[in-house]
């Protein structure tokens, strides 16, 4: 048992170094000497733990979609009103700044998902746990009466999250700031919902 906890910490370091690297180098100059490095362990070292470097950045990725999914999922479970819970549900998928570390992870890694099929298949369970945010919080919302949408609410969730998407990149590289997307994306609220909450 003692020997399973000791890899299971192994595992850990080494995807926490995986995380660093790929952040300072980005994922197509990424080597796995870099990961070695950051963990302070050699190349073998880190191979006694992973087939080769795809399969450690692998499951780097699936760690940090979790991450990111279950903070989201649980800012939003934490409120009961409709229009609260899509306005902390918007707040909470956008990333702070350039060098908000979970979104810009999830961002780098993202290229791989358009040749190595693994990969497109976590893009994709990681897309469809954002609209199935969206879509729980619209459903509330309209089933209330709270919400008067424009289109079916799995259209509406959908858009959200390509929105946020559009809007995550132009944070990360710089080009706008939070306030201005959620400014944005609050206003986009307001006129597919007819409601806009407070604060927002």
């Amino acid at each position: 048992m003692a020997r399973r906890k000791d890899q299971e910490s192994r595992r850990a370091q080494l995807g926490e170094a995986a995380q660093r690297a790929l952040l300072n180098r980005g994922l197509a100059g990424l080597r796995l000497r870099d990961v070695a490095e950051e963990a302070g362990v050699t190349p073998a070292a880190v191979l006694y733990y992973y087939e080769d470097l795809d399969a450690l950045m692998n499951e780097t990725f699936q760690q940090a979609i979790e991450r990111f999914c279950r903070l989201r999922e649980e800012a939003v479970e934490a409120v009961t009103d409709p229009a609260e819970r899509l306005r902390v549900c918007i707040e909470s998928g956008v990333a702070t700044g350039p060098d908000d570390a979970l979104p810009r992870l999830l961002f780098e890694y993202w290229p791989r998902s358009l040749r190595d099929p693994k990969a497109a298949a976590f893009d994709g369970i990681f897309t469809e746990r954002q609209i199935a945010v969206y879509y729980a919080i619209l459903l509330l919302g309209q089933s209330q009466g709270v919400f008067t949408l424009t289109d079916p609410p799995r259209l509406l969730a959908t858009s959200f999250v390509a929105l946020e998407d559009g809007y995550q990149m132009e944070i990360l590289s710089g080009r706008r700031t939070r306030p201005e997307v959620l400014t944005a994306l609050n206003s986009f609220a307001a006129a597919v919902t007819g409601y806009r909450p407070a604060g927002a």
